[in-house]
């Protein structure tokens, strides 16, 4: 198969294996962001018993969230684990949310300044580092920003689009500067990246199974 768009072809090719994906799983803005801080080293089920225990004391709500005890905060999320920590980040990111004013409709932060400036901020939040602000702006607010993770670097890395060495920055520009601005896309192309990473492209290589294997120079194939 010709690599004429090296960016697209596996977008095409997972799209046309595995089909559409769904993501994120969560029922409310609010509640993906939790789940981007949750979802930090460690499974996603993990990450879905701790948010079914938030919404089982009725704390899926900033403000909520903000009134808990930390203690208690940290008990009810413990199957995510790193806990404690955990618990620190989520008050950080509601805290922020009520100084933006939209801790009562977090998908409002999308109005609150230009995707840029919007980004920086959360960056600026304890515990919000570079993946986890991009899951928030694209998967709870449905703004065009690529997520960068392993799995990424793993799979573009083996089809020879990345060298390895490049910063979580430069990723995402090539990713953003090759296909179109269009959170949809992005949104989907990264949870089919996910799936191969974990399914097939793993550090010990399915090849035979894999629906790239077409354009990819990995030797293990």
């Amino acid at each position: 198969m010709p690599r004429r768009d090296p960016w697209r072809t596996p977008y095409r090719l997972l799209h046309r294996r595995y089909g559409p994906q769904h993501w994120w799983p969560g029922e409310t803005p609010f509640e993906v962001m939790v789940g981007a801080v949750l979802t930090q080293n460690t499974a996603w089920g993990n990450v879905e018993k701790a948010i079914a225990n938030l919404r089982a004391s009725g704390a899926l709500d900033a403000r909520a969230l903000l009134a808990l005890p930390d203690a208690e905060l940290a008990e009810r999320i413990r199957p995510a684990g790193y806990f404690n920590v955990k618990a620190r980040r989520l008050k950080s990111l509601c805290g922020f949310l009520l100084e933006e004013g939209v801790a009562a409709q977090p998908a409002r932060l999308r109005e609150r300044a230009p995707l840029p400036e919007l980004r920086r901020r959360l960056l600026a939040v304890h515990g919000v580092g570079e993946e986890t602000a991009d899951s928030i702006l694209l998967y709870a607010l449905g703004l065009p920003v690529f997520v960068v993770d392993a799995y990424t670097r793993r799979i573009f890395g083996r089809l020879g689009l990345l060298e390895g060495r490049e910063t979580y920055a430069a990723i995402r520009r090539a990713f953003e500067e090759h296909l179109p601005a269009d959170a949809a896309l992005f949104n989907e192309y990264h949870a089919l990246v996910v799936q191969l990473g974990k399914a097939v492209c793993r550090p010990r290589p399915r090849c035979g199974e894999c629906p790239l294997a077409a354009i990819c120079p990995h030797p293990g194939r």
